[in-house]
């Protein structure tokens, strides 16, 4: 228990201060803080809204943790992130008992500190984004079907995993259910049977897994009656295959994406992977199975979502798992059992390294001299964003050359002492987070959403539309604290190729309508010239790449 109550102290002190240091990122955190902000005013818990209209895009539970939050914090963004940093602190206990249970407590140590010391594993627990909660419950999912086999109560170990499941499912939605199937398959393909899995505790798993969404879903149809039931599961559904068939919200990229996100993101905890390359040098580990489990994880997740159009960086973070356990076994097989680290690995240390260095040591340079970029920048919008009032000073490039300087110092310790190398190599990541975090994040929010930040902040409390032209953002709706509209003019019923009709901001009707109050409007300035040109929008101001708009009265 003295392991478990140093794991929380330090995921306490790591995750839990300086949350509401930044404002919200549009989409991903003010969409679900917004959901959560709107649940609480309207006293309605169980059907997600946006601008206090249906909202199908993600289930509530993790919507839930943040209205919890804001009952005890505020609204805010501490209370948005606060739910993740919780996760952060439960993560680093979990992957130190899976790895205890598994191997032993050194492999159980080094998980923990791999998870907090990689970079998107650890920034992750500090916003406001789903995927952190969805991933530990699917990770607890897959620990209970590892226990299943070695445990001593398969029943229970079967039931809490079909919960994990289904609670991974009212988090994010079935995505859960089908990386858990698809793995499970590769499981039935590579040990060419069950292996020992009864088919009972597998009936017992699915049927488990459908339990939280239908006391969910059963709620809600029993108290807004069987149409919205019907009505959420399509449209949710629908939403899904979108996802994976087409590139939506502008978020492409190629089949290698993730590959490159998770070696850069995942830095130093990734480029360890590459030790399994070649001759084992190590005496073998007996995991009992949990390897092979996390080597079907990390393959699935990561070729599912190649494979999908929509690329976002944390659709692959469920990698975060498989990839810092396998990385905690080679370490431990370097630090205790007489491997020594291959050299492309340190290469990599080297080269990855230098390259994340570099890029923190260029930021202040890129902010000093931004105007030498601006002839070659085609995006007016990005040229207006560098438009911004962010201080920068050269000597803020000591960072970057700090972190330089430790990582080469720790990797080249490893020669002379593997454990005290690593242990360097590990102090140097955190503090080069905790940097980024609290002084690079805010001067790039300066630059990305400030100016309309503000603007939202100075309609707090008013009675007026707030909307944006052009581009999509929930921006305007958390940060002016919106209420819902009791206007019928306001919501425009969007019907679709089958007669389905889904509700809407009336954007037309604010721009071209008699509106019941004062309208303000914004657009990215590479629009500005449409709007601009309306008799009906006087132009407040410009900022940053945004544009400020106020409709005649």
């Amino acid at each position: 228990m003295q392991r478990y109550g140093v794991l929380i102290i330090i995921g306490a002190i790591l995750f839990f201060p300086f949350l509401g240091g930044v404002h919200l990122f549009d989409w991903d955190e003010i969409n679900f803080a917004e959901c959560a902000r709107e649940m609480i005013v309207s006293g309605d818990y169980l059907r997600p809204q946006i601008d206090f209209m249906p909202f199908w895009e993600k289930p509530p539970f993790f919507i839930w943790l943040q209205v919890v939050a804001m009952k005890l914090f505020g609204v805010g963004e501490y209370a948005a992130r606060f739910p993740n940093a919780l996760t952060g602190v439960i993560t680093l206990c979990a992957v130190f008992y899976a790895g205890r249970r598994a191997v032993n407590e050194k492999v159980g140590t080094w998980w923990a500190v791999l998870f907090a010391a990689s970079w998107l594993s650890h920034l992750y627990f500090k916003s406001g984004i789903i995927d952190p909660t969805f991933n530990l419950f699917i990770f607890l999912a897959f620990l209970q079907i590892y226990l299943l086999k070695v445990g001593k109560r398969p029943g229970i170990h079967a039931m809490l995993s079909g919960l994990m499941l289904g609670m991974a499912a009212i988090t994010k939605g079935p995505v859960a259910i089908l990386v858990a199937g698809l793995s499970f398959v590769v499981y039935l393909v590579v040990n060419k049977g069950t292996d020992g899995y009864r088919i009972k505790h597998l009936a017992t798993i699915v049927l488990f897994a459908f339990v939280p969404a239908l006391l969910w879903i059963g709620s809600a149809t029993l108290i807004h009656g069987a149409e919205y039931g019907q009505w959420y599961l399509n449209e949710f559904i629908q939403y899904q295959i979108r996802l994976f068939s087409t590139e939506d919200s502008d978020h492409g990229g190629p089949f290698i994406y993730h590959f490159v996100v998770l070696l850069i993101g995942c830095f130093p905890a990734s480029v360890f992977l590459f030790q399994y390359i070649g001759k084992r040098q190590e005496r073998k580990i007996n995991t009992h199975g949990l390897t092979q489990w996390m080597w079907i994880l990390f393959w699935v997740v990561l070729i599912l979502f190649s494979i999908v159009k929509t690329k976002i960086v944390h659709y692959s973070s469920l990698c975060y798992f498989p990839l810092t356990y396998l990385a905690a076994v080679q370490l431990y097989n370097i630090s205790d059992q007489g491997a020594t680290i291959k050299k492309w690995v340190r290469v990599l240390l080297y080269s990855v390294g230098s390259v994340l260095a570099l890029l923190i040591t260029l930021l202040p340079v890129v902010g000093i001299n931004k105007h030498k970029l601006v002839p070659f920048i085609a995006d007016k919008f990005a040229v207006g964003n560098l438009q911004a009032n962010v201080q920068w000073s050269y000597f803020e490039c000591l960072w970057g050359v700090a972190y330089l300087i430790g990582l080469w110092v720790a990797v080249g310790y490893l020669k002379r002492n593997t454990g005290k190398g690593l242990l360097l190599l590990v102090g140097v990541q955190v503090v080069m987070i905790q940097v980024t975090i609290l002084h690079f994040t805010p001067k790039i929010e300066g630059y990305t959403q400030r100016a309309a930040i503000d603007f939202f902040e100075g309609m707090a409390g008013k009675d007026v539309y707030v909307q944006p032209l052009g581009y999509r953002s929930y921006a305007n709706l958390f940060y002016t604290r919106k209420i819902a509209s009791t206007n019928p003019e306001y919501i425009y019923y969007r019907t679709d190729e089958k007669g389905r009709k889904t509700p809407e901001a009336n954007s037309h009707w604010l721009l071209h309508g008699k509106t019941d109050k004062p309208t303000y409007f914004i657009c990215k300035i590479n629009d500005s010239a449409e709007y601009a040109a309306k008799p009906q929008l006087k132009m407040l101001y410009s900022k940053n790449g945004f544009v400020f708009f106020k409709k005649a009265e």
